[in-house]
């Protein structure tokens, strides 16, 4: 037994307004390392990827309208992996009240609308990627979800390890594109439906 580390479930309470839904969102009572890790890392990771992109031959003739779709997606994947990797949003994700699996499972299914996009403007109306990636996704999802909790962990590392051989080997996509299918299922199945514990040092109590 580990006497060293503790955890902390206590959610702090949130303002009203757009503020307060703008914590309630990312996770209430983010620390100021977290917000560190989430800005700097954040960065470094979003310049890699446009750099990855911009200084090799990868990146294709986009246009406006693509670029931008790029841009945001991108964005909002390394962040959310970030993001759904920090105990504030582990707290209030799994946190135990009613409600709480229906509010992961319309987060997922929100990014269905990703898969959407991305199938139309970057692909070209391929429905056959998009609809597959939706049932990898939907059955991942399940697969986490509704597994034994001791086991979810390596459920969830085998959903996402399945997806992303899936989408190397069956759904093809530019050169240019590799990197969204591992970041997308990384933020969902693994860092947003796992229930790990918040820790914290016990000497920080």
């Amino acid at each position: 037994m580990r006497t060293d580390l503790t955890t902390d479930w206590e959610i702090p309470a949130t303002p009203g307004g757009f503020t307060g839904g703008l914590e309630r969102f990312m996770g209430p009572g983010m620390s100021r390392a977290e917000s560190a890790v989430e800005l700097v890392g954040g960065t470094v990771c979003a310049a890699l990827l446009a750099a990855g992109l911009w200084s090799t031959d990868l990146r294709p003739d986009w246009s406006t309208t693509q670029l931008v779709v790029v841009a945001l997606i991108g964005l909002d994947l390394i962040g959310g992996v970030l993001t759904n990797a920090t105990n504030a949003a582990k707290r209030w994700y799994h946190r135990q009240a009613p409600g709480t699996r229906r509010a992961r499972l319309t987060f997922v299914g929100a990014h269905l609308l990703h898969l959407g996009v991305m199938g139309l403007v970057m692909l070209e109306g391929d429905w056959t990627w998009a609809l597959a990636n939706g049932v990898l996704l939907l059955a991942g999802t399940a697969a986490v979800e509704f597994a034994p909790l001791p086991v979810k962990r390596p459920v969830s590392m085998a959903s996402w390890t399945a997806a992303v051989l899936a989408n190397l080997f069956w759904l093809d996509v530019p050169a240019a594109l590799l990197w969204f299918a591992p970041l997308f299922f990384l933020k969902l199945l693994v860092c947003h439906l796992v229930p790990e514990a918040p820790l914290k040092r016990s000497d920080d109590a």
